[in-house]
């Protein structure tokens, strides 16, 4: 008679956490931030037809990082979520935080279940009325959920992207403002997957940015996708040297937040 193989309950926890982070770390940065026009998503993504960063809602916002197939499948499954919940109640039950419980108690539940946890880190980012009403809420391989109040910072190596934002950020940025400092963020040395302690700087061009808004001047559906020639005219001087083959490819519309011109 075989005997089972046995592993205790905190050897497998390590062993899921492991893999997770690993899974995680290997994908390149996003970082998610409130500004006085509303959220700004700013992902590093060489590819136009894998979207990082997506509409969830109305006012709601998607992000995440780590295995393409498991996130993409979480972002559809928020959507349907919302849908159902905003067509079943009212629009106005479909809220941040209750979409962020609900992802929590998704992914924790298969962290502790399934052989395998999800390589994933999410955000789920809600524009409010005001800047102090903005919600962003990180939610981690194990179902751990955070309340960030400025700022969220995940995939490849945050420490360094983390260090940076804190002496960059602040709250009254303009968009302008916030995407230099998230690319700043994004540029430090050391940021990029499998960079190590690097100290050679990167200029990240139009083409190897996801740039999205939730803007807080429109009403009902407020997410929209910054690309092209207005994406080019809010970048720093120095990060539009690269010209993009494929501006228009991705689909959405592209008027930002803040008052600056549609193409």
């Amino acid at each position: 008679m075989t005997m089972p193989f046995y592993s205790s309950v905190d050897q497998l926890l390590r062993d899921r956490s492991e893999i997770a982070r690993k899974g995680i770390s290997r994908g390149r940065s996003v970082v998610i931030s409130s500004f006085s026009g509303g959220v700004l998503f700013v992902a590093e993504n060489h590819s136009s037809a894998l979207n990082k960063v997506s509409e969830i809602y109305d006012r709601i916002g998607f992000a995440a990082v780590g295995r393409y197939n498991e996130l993409e499948g979480l972002r559809t499954a928020g959507i349907r979520l919302a849908d159902s919940r905003g067509f079943s109640y009212d629009r106005r039950d479909v809220t941040g935080r209750w979409l962020a419980n609900t992802y929590a108690q998704f992914i924790g539940a298969a962290f502790i279940e399934q052989q395998k946890p999800y390589e994933v880190e999410i955000c789920v980012a809600e524009v409010g009325a005001t800047q102090e009403h903005d919600q962003l809420y990180r939610i981690t391989y194990d179902g751990s959920i955070l309340d960030e109040p400025h700022y969220v910072v995940m995939g490849g190596q945050t420490e360094p992207i983390s260090t940076k934002l804190k002496d960059t950020y602040d709250p009254g940025l303009d968009l302008n403002g916030a995407l230099a400092a998230a690319l700043e963020g994004l540029q430090v040395p050391g940021a990029a997957p499998g960079n190590g302690n690097s100290g050679e700087a990167r200029v990240l061009g139009e083409s190897a940015l996801e740039v999205a808004v939730l803007d807080r001047g429109r009403p009902g559906r407020s997410f929209r996708r910054i690309q092209g020639a207005v994406l080019r005219g809010l970048l720093p001087a120095a990060n539009r040297g690269e010209q993009s083959e494929d501006l228009d490819v991705r689909g959405g519309d592209d008027a930002p937040a803040g008052g600056v011109p549609a193409e």
